[in-house]
């Protein structure tokens, strides 16, 4: 029997009914057994943090870097997620498929129109060299207003006429799917970030709101896959709300998320794998400390 079949449900079952079981109500639990039977098992899939301390986009990483930090990752997961295909991050899902992992790869797109371009036809090719599972043509695009709607879906019907049979989404935060009726038509598979922290949610509350962001999701995806193509916890940094980083924070929403993905058979790519100091620019001390690894590479549980 393992640990976790001994000491710990993710949630009871009563008829139809999920009664949420969290971590806190379980006093004899260990969480550092039951974090490395969780992560010893497998994940579905990790995010991909490309740089090391100094680093930040714009930056060349070369191959090398990626195969190290692939490394780690491969023994705990079977899936990958990339966000562009410049930079050394084209390298990303020939390193995954090396090392026998599946791939989800992205094409960064922005409102510099140039740029797109290079990054769609990698795309295309990576795709058609069989480096892709699942295509993601942009990440949270409509979100920082960067491109319409119509042009979104123009880059999108694109990668889908050039590659095949390679399933083709979009990434964006759940809400959009459920607004954006053209956005779920246009996509093979629906891919939806869902953060309880960035929206203020405390950690008490934060795994049933995951959850109601994947079911929206559901809702709107008219029978499509739904892939949760980013959730997480931050171990350090500034509180949003009454959401309040900490690494026991952290832990137990890693268990609890992927205890869950397990259970109900959600494909859920776990953001983040590295700490990445280069985020602090742009989200503040909290964005550095997203890693389930340290940006050294150790494991912080």
């Amino acid at each position: 029997m393992s640990y976790r079949e001994e000491k710990y449900l993710t949630y009871k079952r009563s008829g139809d009914v999920a009664e949420l079981s969290y971590i806190e109500n379980e006093p004899d639990v260990d969480l550092n057994l039951l974090f490395r039977e969780v992560l010893n098992e497998g994940v579905h899939g990790f995010c991909f943090s490309l740089y090391e301390e100094g680093q930040s986009p714009g930056d060349v990483i070369s191959k090398e870097q990626i195969r190290r930090r692939m490394k780690v990752l491969a023994p705990h997961t079977e899936w990958v997620r990339s966000f562009s295909c410049t930079e050394g991050n084209e390298n990303i899902p020939v390193v995954a498929k090396e090392l026998g992992l599946k791939t989800l790869v992205g094409a960064w797109l922005g409102s510099d129109k140039e740029k797109n371009e290079e990054e769609i036809e990698i795309l295309i090719k990576l795709a058609n060299d069989g480096y892709v599972d699942i295509t993601a043509v942009g990440n949270e695009v409509l979100y920082r207003d960067d491109l319409t709607e119509e042009e979104l879906l123009g880059y999108m019907k694109r990668v889908k006429k050039e590659i095949g049979e390679v399933p083709v989404g979009y990434v964006d935060a759940y809400y959009e799917f459920s607004q954006r009726p053209a956005l779920v038509e246009n996509s093979d598979v629906i891919l939806c970030n869902c953060y309880p922290y960035w929206e203020g949610t405390s950690f008490e509350d934060s795994f049933q709101h995951m959850r109601q962001m994947y079911y929206q999701t559901k809702d709107a995806a008219q029978g499509k896959e739904v892939i949760i193509t980013e959730t997480g916890w931050p171990s350090k940094g500034e509180p949003l709300g009454g959401a309040i980083p900490s690494g026991e924070h952290a832990l137990k929403y890693f268990i609890n998320t992927n205890l869950w993905a397990q259970d109900e058979n959600v494909e859920v790519f776990y953001f983040s794998s590295f700490d990445e100091a280069w985020k602090k620019s742009s989200e503040g001390e909290v964005g550095a400390y997203w890693g389930i690894w340290d940006h050294k590479g150790n494991l912080k549980y």
